[in-house]
């Protein structure tokens, strides 16, 4: 079982930047790619950043050049790294485990971030 717990929410104004970390616990190995979600109200969850076992990165559109991940498979940690925050940017942000080739996904509880005036 792995379990995996988010910190670094928060409440920060248009133009801000917050650091998300996500710490994994349990049987987590290198090979599982490690990524985060997030979902606003009313919205479906969505991939917003995600780094595999060898680094390769992937984001989405909409973060692209204002957000950057990143992983230390020693400590089992991911970071989320938010720059230029925008209104729209607001949602629960979720960290993921994925074991690539397979079905297995862990997910946290998640971590509000609030970007407002």
């Amino acid at each position: 079982q792995v379990q995996l717990v988010e910190s670094g929410g928060g409440l920060v104004q248009p133009g801000g930047s917050l650091r998300l970390s996500c710490a994994a616990s349990g049987s987590i190995s290198s090979f599982y790619a490690l990524g985060w979600y997030r979902q606003a109200p009313g919205k479906q969850r969505e991939l917003v950043a995600r780094i595999t076992s060898s680094g390769y990165t992937n984001y989405a559109d909409s973060v692209k050049g204002r957000f950057t991940t990143s992983r230390d498979n020693a400590k089992n940690t991911v970071a989320l790294q938010m720059n230029s925050l925008k209104l729209e940017d607001t949602a629960v942000y979720y960290c993921n485990a994925h074991l690539s080739g397979t079905s297995v996904d862990y997910w946290g509880k998640g971590t509000l971030v609030t970007v407002s005036s």
